[in-house]
């Protein structure tokens, strides 16, 4: 098939992949390079690096509202578009261009988790299940009937970066079996009832209070793990929490109540620290850094 795919972070990468080994793709649309890193220098994006380095044309329009940048697209004569966290509003236009319309992986069940931030907001929510599906994309915001979807459990210490790549995945093998046999797949329409929104995620939301009750603050620590990561202040610097699981416990918020694993007490509860970051260094198991942290049982974690 023809196909042009649009997308630009690391998720869509995968599913681009799978694309370009079974279909031509005549086109690559994804968000122009920005200023990144310490030196904000400016950088392609995941999905752009990768097109490029197997050869694939590779455009990004500021917007897609553009009558010449319409026409552009239209002048592709594309059977199909496959739309994978792009970031751009698609206005009617370039949804009715290609011949069989523009197709979306979104990283949830809908009509659950609609929007910017699917898989951050189902581990916050504490979801104990969430998918992929793949959608005929409409006018509304992630409102078109689903083709095919795909589900998956959340175990209670997954982060939204473990997440992250096995949907990655899912969506990948999904678009790989329904391009060959669109003709065969039935539209379902959403249900109105279960609809939620996944609001795009603030970098507020990270300050870490340890009054929340042991299963919010695990969800939170797993839900930004590993970006933006939530944190709290120690030892006048910053120490993310990457990874954690709420377990029974009684303390003073704040305070360690065992070291092996690291746990610390919350307003109800408690939460083991499976993984951390110190500022200035990688991901490492919490053990290992509270070993060399020298932190003792009833040392408060936070300034």
């Amino acid at each position: 098939m023809r196909v042009i795919f649009m997308g630009t972070p690391d998720f869509s990468v995968p599913i681009l992949e799978a694309i370009a080994a079974e279909h031509e793709l005549v086109a690559v649309y994804t968000q122009p390079p920005r200023p990144a890193g310490r030196g904000k220098k400016t950088r392609p994006s995941p999905v752009q690096a990768r097109a490029e380095a197997l050869g694939l044309e590779v455009r990004h329009p500021v917007s897609l509202r553009d009558a010449e940048v319409q026409a552009a697209f239209a002048a592709l004569d594309a059977e199909v578009a496959v739309v994978v966290a792009y970031g751009l509003i698609l206005p009617q236009a370039v949804l009715d261009a290609p011949a069989r319309g523009c197709l979306n992986v979104h990283a949830s069940l809908l009509p659950r988790w609609r929007g910017a931030a699917p898989i951050h907001r189902a581990v916050m929510a504490g979801d104990t299940r969430t998918g992929v599906c793949l959608m005929q994309m409409e006018a509304g915001l992630d409102t078109g009937p689903v083709l095919m979807r795909e589900a998956t459990d959340i175990g209670p210490t997954d982060t939204t970066g473990d997440l992250h790549d096995r949907l990655s995945q899912m969506g990948a093998r999904m678009v790989a079996q329904a391009l060959p046999a669109l003709d065969a797949l039935s539209p379902v329409a959403q249900p109105e009832e279960g609809v939620t929104y996944a609001d795009k995620i603030d970098k507020t939301e990270a300050a870490l209070n340890w009054d929340n009750a042991a299963d919010i603050v695990a969800r939170q620590i797993n839900g930004l793990s590993p970006f933006p990561g939530a944190h709290v202040q120690h030892g006048g610097a910053r120490l993310k929490l990457l990874r954690a699981q709420a377990v029974a416990g009684e303390g003073m918020p704040g305070t360690l109540l065992a070291l092996d694993p690291p746990t610390v007490a919350a307003g109800q509860g408690a939460v083991a620290l499976l993984e951390v970051q110190p500022a200035g260094r990688g991901p490492m198991e919490a053990g290992a850094w509270i070993n060399g942290a020298r932190l003792a049982l009833g040392d408060r974690l936070s300034d």
